[in-house]
C-alpha cells in the first residue's frame, strides 16, 4: 500500500507510473458525489483511455458534475465516436486551442500541458501522467517512468478553483466572447510562498509566466548538500545552468536523469549539445535505458521536492499551461529520492568525459545542429531571450 504524508493538514501520496497512478484515480472517480475536473494533454484511445472514459461516463450518469477540458493538439486522435458517448452522458468537454500546433505563430504553439484531476473539491492528482496506456510497443522495455501526487485536503481546493477559471476562460472563448467581457477571469495575481510546506504552482501565460521556473531558481540557489533532478526533456536556459553550475561551485553534487532512449531526436540530440558544459562543472548525468522517461521530478536536501507536468525546456517554461506541486517536507521527499536513486542504480547509465571523447564527429555534429535548430525556432517565434 502506498506511504501516505500528512504535510500542511493535506494527505499526500506518491505516485510511481500508471501501475500507482490508474487504480487510485479510477477509485476515486468511482467515489465521486458533486464534481470531477480532469485536464489533460492526452486523453488517447487506448484501453486506459477507454477505462477513465468509462469511468467519467459512470459518474456522469449518476449525476456528477463532469468537466473535462483536452488539449487540442495532444488528444486529437480521440475518437468523435467516444466524445459522443461522453456527451450523452452528461459529461461536458471543452478543447484548449483545437488545431494544427506547428505553425510560426505563438499563440497556436501555447498548450494546455497540465495533468490535473479534482474530485469533490477534496481529492486532486497532480503530476505528469497523461490519460493513456505508459506501456510500449517492445515487451522488452518497462513502463515509462512517471510520477503524480493524489493530495486530499484543503489543496486540491486551491487546484479546483484554478481549474474552474480555465474552463472558464475557455468556454468563453469557444463562445467567441469580445475580451472586455472576459477581464474578470484574467485577474489572477496571487504569488506563491517558496517557503510554504505545500505549494501549487502553476504556469500560464497572463501572471504566472515563471513561477516554476523560480522555484526552481530559488531551492537551486538555496542547496546545501544535493540537486537531484529528473527531466524528460531537459533544455535549460543559461540561467538555469549557471545556477547548477554556482551550486557544484559550492560544493553541492548535482545528478540528472535524463532521457536515454531517443523518442524525439531534435530534443534528444540538443540536450547532449549541452553535456560538456555540465560534465565540465562535475555535474553527474544519468541517462534513464529501462523505458522511455516522463518524469518531470526533482528533490533537493532531501527535503524541498516537486512534482508536476513541466519540463525543463522552452516548451514548458515559456510556452505550454503547467502545473507543479512543491512539498517542502522531508519523509515525502526522502520517499521520492529513494525511486529516484532506484531507478539510478539500476536501470541508468552515467556519462562521462569518455564516452564524450568516443563519439563519432557527425554525432557531435548532430547535437550542435539540434540545439542551434532549437534556439532559432525560438527567436523565430519570438520567445527567446537573453538568460
Amino acid at each position: 500500500m502506498a506511504k501516505s504524508h500528512c504535510i500542511a493538514a493535506n494527505q499526500l501520496t506518491l505516485l510511481q507510473n500508471s501501475a500507482a497512478y490508474f487504480p487510485a484515480l479510477l477509485a476515486d472517480i468511482a467515489a465521486a458525489q458533486h464534481s470531477i475536473y480532469l485536464e489533460t494533454y492526452i486523453f488517447a484511445p487506448d484501453v486506459i483511455g477507454r477505462e477513465v472514459a468509462n469511468a467519467l461516463i459512470g459518474a456522469g450518469l449518476r449525476g456528477v458534475s463532469v468537466r473535462v477540458l483536452l488539449d487540442g493538439f495532444g488528444s486529437a486522435a480521440l475518437p468523435q465516436s467516444w466524445l459522443d458517448e461522453l456527451h450523452k452522458a452528461g459529461v461536458q468537454v471543452l478543447w484548449f486551442r483545437r488545431g494544427f500546433m506547428f505553425n510560426w505563430h505563438r499563440h497556436r504553439l501555447r498548450r494546455l500541458h497540465r495533468k490535473l484531476v479534482v474530485i469533490d473539491g477534496e481529492i486532486a492528482f497532480v503530476g505528469g501522467i497523461n490519460i493513456s496506456d505508459d506501456g510500449t510497443d517492445d515487451s522488452q522495455l518497462a513502463p515509462r517512468l512517471d510520477y503524480a501526487v493524489r493530495v486530499q485536503g484543503e489543496q486540491a481546493q486551491r487546484v479546483q478553483a484554478q481549474m474552474r477559471h480555465l474552463w472558464d476562460m475557455v468556454r468563453w472563448a469557444s463562445l467567441r466572447q469580445r475580451v472586455r467581457g472576459m477581464q474578470h477571469l484574467l485577474v489572477e495575481t496571487i504569488r506563491p510562498n517558496l517557503h510554504k510546506k505545500l505549494q501549487w504552482l502553476w504556469r500560464d501565460n497572463v501572471n504566472h509566466r515563471r513561477e516554476i521556473e523560480r522555484a526552481y531558481l530559488h531551492a537551486i540557489a538555496h542547496a546545501h548538500n544535493e540537486i537531484i533532478i529528473a527531466n524528460a526533456y531537459f533544455l535549460p536556459s543559461q540561467k538555469f545552468i549557471r545556477a547548477l553550475q554556482h551550486a557544484r561551485a559550492r560544493g553541492v553534487r548535482v545528478i540528472l536523469l535524463l532521457q536515454g532512449r531517443v523518442e524525439y531526436r531534435l530534443q534528444h540530440y540538443a540536450t547532449q549539445a549541452l553535456y560538456e558544459k555540465l560534465l565540465r562543472a562535475q555535474v553527474e548525468i544519468f541517462e534513464y535505458q529501462a523505458s522511455f522517461m516522463h518524469a518531470k521530478v526533482a528533490v533537493i536536501d532531501s527535503h524541498w521536492a516537486t512534482v508536476g507536468s513541466s519540463n525543463i525546456d522552452p516548451f514548458s517554461l515559456l510556452l505550454a499551461r503547467e502545473a507543479n506541486l512543491l512539498v517542502r517536507d522531508t519523509d515525502f521527499a526522502l520517499e521520492l529520492r529513494s525511486y529516484l536513486f532506484t531507478a539510478i542504480n539500476q536501470d541508468a547509465r552515467c556519462i562521462t568525459w569518455q564516452d564524450r571523447a568516443h563519439l563519432a564527429w557527425h554525432t557531435k555534429l548532430l547535437s550542435q545542429l539540434s540545439y542551434g535548430l532549437i534556439r532559432m525556432a525560438l527567436g523565430l517565434i519570438g520567445v527567446a531571450r537573453r538568460n
